[in-house]
């Protein structure tokens, strides 16, 4: 599978909004956001061009997807899925991208950032309840319990990552012990629970891939 290995602030100032893709950096004057860095791109015209419906349609699905970490043959799979199942599509498919437990490692601190998790769990430091999980996408389920191998808690980048528990604390849906670097999945997020995905539109990806 293909994955984007370019400059990862580059896909923030396309959004132009922070996506928290390099962890603790996003949160500093470091930021290209914070700088006020304008998109990326020589053609001035272009890139100040007002956008159509589609475009703004687009942007949207852009910036979730990227925020996710995922491809678009991947991310258009979750979507297909979300239209399968009960409920409005939009916030279906935003609660299974949360449940990814890759997503599940970021958001216990276990990982700075999304795609650190995914590098803990592809290289099989995480285990839920009890079992070694590899795979990313693996959808976490109410009550399931996430730990990492009991050698992969001495790394110093995780217990770098869990400074953050101590400063903000871990969301709702979710229950952390981070001495012994554990974590229990307690419910299953709904969209209103997500509020550092309150300025996405859910809505307008559904408009966008129901064409």
């Amino acid at each position: 599978m293909g994955r984007y290995t370019g400059p990862q602030c580059r896909m923030c100032r396309a959004e132009e909004t922070k996506l928290f893709l390099k962890g603790e950096r996003c949160k500093t004057d470091k930021c290209p956001i914070t700088k006020r860095r304008g998109k990326p791109g020589r053609n001035l015209r272009a890139r100040s061009k007002k956008l159509s419906d589609y475009g703004i349609q687009l942007r949207e699905k852009q910036k979730v997807k990227r925020m996710y970490g995922m491809m678009e043959k991947q991310f258009r799979l979750f979507f297909t899925k979300a239209a399968t199942q009960k409920g409005i599509t939009g916030e279906t498919l935003v609660t299974m991208l949360e449940r990814r437990l890759d997503n599940m490692v970021y958001r216990m601190h276990f990982a700075s950032s999304r795609k650190q998790g995914r590098q803990l769990v592809c290289h099989g430091h995480v285990r839920v309840n009890g079992r070694r999980v590899t795979v990313p996408s693996f959808l976490v389920r109410e009550g399931d319990e996430i730990e990492l191998q009991e050698k992969s808690k001495k790394l110093t980048a995780i217990k770098d990552s869990l400074k953050e528990y101590s400063r903000s604390g871990v969301v709702p849906w979710l229950e952390v012990d981070p001495d012994k670097v554990w974590g229990k999945v307690v419910a299953i997020p709904r969209r209103a629970d997500i509020t550092d995905l309150a300025e996405v539109q859910e809505q307008l990806i559904v408009e966008l891939y129901s064409k």
